[in-house]
């Protein structure tokens, strides 16, 4: 039930703070749960004055007070997610702690906080797609302008690791690692109530962005495919995403996820040409007139994340020099 635009009582005790975002996506789903003696935060939105508003407003309607934030819980890293992770901790004079797996924590330090070399990877790793200077260039850019919405970061961060048990409140959630969209991702699975708090793994109406990127793993699709597979055994009656709306058909979801890759990987198939660069097989995929500089790095991240797919299974080739070439084997 509504209880303060944009707050809505998701599940017994469970509130969902829709935080604002300023991109086509416009808004992230974090989580507020009642815990004994507080409550737990599960993922904080962008550091921006509107995010402040809102994590202000939820509070009020819900008259908790920042010393009763327990713990902050982070599925994973990626900016959305994080970002306002150390300003809510620094609301509590209690300093709670932000809790996330190791692969997550460490893929924050490199990403956020300490951006060692970070630019000169991702613009290597641009080039050898094929992407343009200027569109390089503005993807850079944009990292950086990223980074300082996840400022300032935790000073106290516990790791959790996958398989692992969590109590909130009167319900125990077992972690499971989910990757693909982000290699540590932890997804919160209450198997008593068939409750599972999802991420950004499974969500209704769009897809999670499936990429490789400069310091990511080389087969994030065939991670994700096969964790949606394990994921759609399990007994969930509702799940709470990252984005859109709440889940109550899981198994069909997943169905059509798994169905969406398929012909996806269709597509990039039918569109690689001899020596195809990323970009090019990109742009048969993707409409990049209606794409923002934001929204281009996750169509060449996505594409080239299909087309290792894709050359895993023996169906293309790559030359493997300074830009990354591919051809359909014949």
């Amino acid at each position: 039930m509504p209880i303060h635009d944009p707050i809505f009582e998701a599940a017994e005790g469970i509130y969902q703070v829709r935080i604002p975002l300023p991109f086509a996506l416009n808004i992230v789903n974090c989580y507020l749960l009642r815990d004994r003696g507080g409550w737990t935060i599960v993922d904080t939105g962008l550091n921006r004055p509107e995010s402040q508003t809102v994590w202000a407003a939820a509070f009020d309607a819900l008259r908790i007070k920042p010393a009763s934030i327990r713990r902050i819980v982070l599925t994973h890293m990626h900016p959305d997610h994080y970002g306002l992770a150390g300003w809510l901790q620094r609301q509590s004079p209690h300093c709670p702690p932000v809790v996330m797996s190791p692969i997550e924590w460490n893929a924050a330090q490199r990403t956020w906080i300490n951006r060692d070399g970070l630019d000169d990877r991702l613009w290597q790793h641009l080039t050898r797609c094929g992407l343009p200077s200027d569109l390089i260039a503005a993807a850079v850019e944009v990292g950086r302008n990223m980074t300082m919405m996840t400022a300032p970061h935790p000073e106290r961060v516990e790791t959790l690791e996958p398989g692992s048990s969590i109590e909130i409140g009167s319900r125990v959630f077992r972690t499971i690692h989910a990757p693909g969209h982000s290699d540590g991702q932890l997804l919160l699975y209450c198997a008593d109530d068939g409750l599972m708090i999802s991420g950004d793994h499974v969500l209704m109406k769009i897809t999670p962005n499936i990429g490789v990127w400069q310091d990511t793993p080389p087969q994030p699709l065939r991670q994700f495919l096969d964790s949606l597979r394990f994921l759609r055994q399990l007994d969930v009656s509702l799940a709470l995403p990252g984005h859109k709306t709440v889940i109550t058909n899981w198994a069909g979801r997943i169905d059509e996820l798994l169905a969406h890759h398929d012909q996806r990987l269709a597509a990039v198939a039918g569109a690689v040409g001899d020596g195809a660069t990323v970009y090019q097989v990109s742009q048969q995929i993707f409409d990049y007139t209606r794409l923002t500089n934001h929204e281009i790095r996750f169509a060449i991240a996505e594409t080239l994340a299909h087309l290792l797919h894709l050359q895993a299974e023996g169906r293309l080739t790559c030359d493997d020099g300074d830009t990354w070439r591919f051809e359909p084997v014949r």
